[in-house]
Order: C-alpha cells, then structure tokens, then sequence
C-alpha cells in the first residue's frame, strides 16, 4: 500500500488530445512541484499563467496554473493544478517531469476522493454520489447521484446518529440514576418518544422499494425468440446504429450483445441473444444456453417471431411481451390477438416500433417508480440503514428487561449509521469502493 505522506498525481480531465487538458498534483510536496515547474508560486486560488520548464530548462507548455492550500482545497491537502494544452506530447512531458521528482508517484484509481473523504471534506454517501455521477448515462441517473453529491442522506444519517447517541444517554442516565425514585422514568419516556420517531423517519427511507438501487442499475430488457427471426435488426433499430450483425442465415448471433440507452431518461440495457433451437453445434448450443440463462435474469424479455400464432414462453420469471416481426413481407396484422402485450412489427422498415418504444417507456416508469424522492442508491446504503431500523426496534423492545440492553441496541444503531458515513470501522469496504473510481478522481 502507498503512503499517505507522498505527493500524487494524474491527468484529471478527458483523454488527450484535447484542446484542454488538466493535471492535477494533491499533497505535501504539491507547491513545491509547482514552483519548480512555472518558477514561482502563484497566488492562493488565482488562475496564472505561467511557462513550464522541465529540470533542464526546457519549455514544456505556456500554461495556466492554480494553487490551493491545505484545507481549503478540494483533498484537504495542499493541491496544485496545471492547464495545459491537451496533446499527447505535451502531457507526456509534463507528467515524466512531475514522475522525476522525489516523493511524487501516479494516483490510482479514486485517490483525490478518498484522500478528500480522509480529510472530511465529503462523507462515504457523497463519495458514492460522486462515482455515480460520474458514470450516469442519464438525465434521470445525474439527477439522483447529484442529490447524493450534494449530502442529502448523509446530514440526514449525520441528525439521525446524533439523536440515537442522546436517546442513549438519556437512557445510561436512567441506569446511573436508578436509585432516585422517578428520575429513571423523567428519562426514558422522551428517549422512547425520540426512537420512536427515527423508526419512523428511518422506514420512510426505506419504504422506496429499492427503486433508487434500480435507477442506478438500469433496466435490463432481452430480445429473444428463435434464429433469424430479426433479433438483430431489432436491436439495430432500438440502439440507431449497428451494433449486431444481421444475416438471413441462422445462428449468426452466437453469443451475447448488450448495448446501452437512454430510454427517456431511464437507463436500459437492451441484450440481443443467440436463436432459440435444438443444434448440434457446441459453440451455438453454448450460445443458447447462455441466452436462455441471460433472458432468465432480464427485467423484461421481448419475444420475437414470425407467425401469427405464436406464443411467447411462460417459464421466465419476468414479464414477457410477443413481438410479432416482419409484418412487411404481407402477413395479416392482428395485434392484440395473445393478450395487450403483443406487438406487431417491422424491424427491418421501422413499422410500429413507436408503440413498441412507448410501450418500453411505459414500463420503465413503472419499473423505477417514483426515484426523484428517493435518497438510497447503493445496497450497501440500503442494508445498513434496515441495520439501524431494526436495531432501533429492538431498543423499544428490551426497555422493557432492562435499560442496558436498550442502550446496547441503541449503539447498534448508532455503529450502523456510522459505518453508512464512513466514520467508524469501514477500512474492508474503502478499496472496493473507490477502486471503481476512475484515474484523476
């Protein structure tokens, strides 16, 4: 593992080239880099041009540079920032000059977070608000991570802990105090009343059903059916550019293809899967197998064919809707006729997709409910706030056989709720979350 005490770096912005690009430096050694670099140190947070030169004296790029001390900067440490021109030249030179200085090293993957969540300046639940709102896909999924960023649940978990560790005082209270007639009740009766109504405000969170957890994963829909019935020009159509290779042989899709969309703000993942048949091929029955298996796992399986009478499979466990293809080549068209999930289409020339795409939004609403409220994203959030409720619930209950079992579940509640902000014993769960951040952040 690195050292906290080093100084690091990364290129925080796009890939190059680019007319723009940002290398950042975070740590004890940051100012002093800066100034080697551009000769001087610029004042505190005021953009300044300067030309950098490597050890030797040669110009690597007329720039703009800032300077943040510690701790008003974006880690809590002394950060430095160079904007250069964004070639790959350029960046080269720049990040082996910054590379050949003592105590300097390369960032890995979500440092600048983690160092900042180390130093306070953002809890676990805006660190993860953070990564999801650099990986939306979305409009919808933005606009939840950005609640998440913004600390909503976290000063709400901050208030709810705080009250837990009163009630539990005012209970502890009540044990030193038994030996004082009526000070025990004076004291455990507004305790009670305060748990109470954090259970309450506590299943409010939770009573979202999980809807947020399912923005941030997207809905996933397979296209299935038998071979070369029109899978692929259907996932052509709804992804608007080829991304399946279509054929009028069968078994041309031998393995899985996902491709993403943004579904009227919500995100889908759409799975074009091999032909449904009995084959003697091991690499297209290894196909089938996957595809069956894959449309198993779907939120909602479309079901392609050709003829009139078909019928969609019923051994999935998610809906499934019968989407009639190739209405072009002149078979009668009768939607409706297996139930008012059945589609009548024509992948190949576009006919009736717009009410197959309504109908796939209309789903999605459903699917997702109600998220702009909802304050959980992740599982991790879920599972310890029900730890916090049903710790809460307990206390209510063990009153009763005594206050110190009350004030044992109480800090129950109290550690889960800590370990949702990150504050207390959370080290086995640092390096999963923020290793899914990328370099520079």
């Amino acid at each position: 593992m690195h050292s906290r005490d080093q100084t690091i770096y990364a290129l925080s912005s796009g890939r190059p080239p680019s007319a723009i690009a940002i290398v950042r430096v975070s740590g004890p050694d940051a100012a002093a880099a800066l100034k080697a670099l551009a000769g001087k140190l610029p004042s505190p947070r005021m953009a300044t041009r300067a030309l950098l030169c490597d050890v030797k004296g040669q110009p690597i790029d007329d720039a703009v540079v800032l300077y943040f001390p510690r701790p008003a900067s974006a880690t809590g440490e002394d950060v430095a920032e160079f904007h250069v021109h964004g070639g790959r030249a350029v960046l080269a030179s720049l990040l082996a000059s910054l590379s050949a200085m003592e105590n300097l090293r390369a960032a890995e993957p979500g440092e600048f977070t983690r160092r900042a969540f180390e130093h306070g300046k953002l809890d676990l639940t805006e660190a993860e608000g953070l990564d999801d709102l650099i990986h939306a896909d979305t409009d919808r999924q933005r606009r939840q991570a950005l609640r998440q960023l913004k600390g909503i649940l976290g000063d709400k978990a901050r208030d709810w802990r705080s009250q837990i560790i009163e009630a539990q005082a005012m209970i502890e209270a009540g044990i030193d105090f038994s030996d004082e007639g009526d000070v025990p009740s004076e004291l455990i009766a507004p305790a009670l009343a305060r748990i109470k109504r954090l259970v309450r405000e506590i299943q409010e969170v939770l009573a979202a059903e999980g809807r947020s957890e399912r923005l941030r994963e997207g809905l996933v829909v397979a296209i299935a059916g038998p071979p070369n019935v029109g899978k692929s020009t259907l996932m052509n159509q709804l992804a608007r550019r080829e991304v399946a290779i279509v054929s009028p042989h069968a078994g041309t899709t031998r393995d899985i293809i996902e491709v993403q969309l943004d579904l009227d703000g919500f995100p889908v993942t759409v799975i074009d899967t091999a032909g449904i048949r009995e084959t003697e091929d091991p690499v297209e029955r290894e196909g089938v197998r996957r595809a069956c298996a894959r449309a198993a796992e779907a939120d909602l399986v479309l079901w392609l064919s050709e003829a009139d009478d078909a019928k969609a499979p019923n051994d999935s466990g998610a809906p499934v809707w019968l989407v009639r293809n190739k209405i072009d080549l002149g078979r009668s068209d009768a939607p409706g006729v297996h139930g008012p999930k059945t589609f009548a289409i024509s992948a190949s020339r576009g006919d009736g997709l717009g009410e197959l795409i309504s109908a796939l939004v209309g789903f999605a609403e459903v699917y997702f409910g109600a998220t702009e409220g909802g304050l959980i994203a992740r599982t991790r959030q879920r599972e310890l706030l029900q730890q916090a409720e049903a710790a809460l619930t307990r206390s209510m209950v063990a009153i009763g056989d005594g206050e110190e079992l009350a004030a044992e579940d109480l800090r129950s509640a109290a550690f889960a709720l800590g370990r949702l902000l990150g504050q207390v014993d959370v080290e086995d769960i640092l390096d999963v979350i923020f290793r899914e951040f990328c370099i520079g952040k």
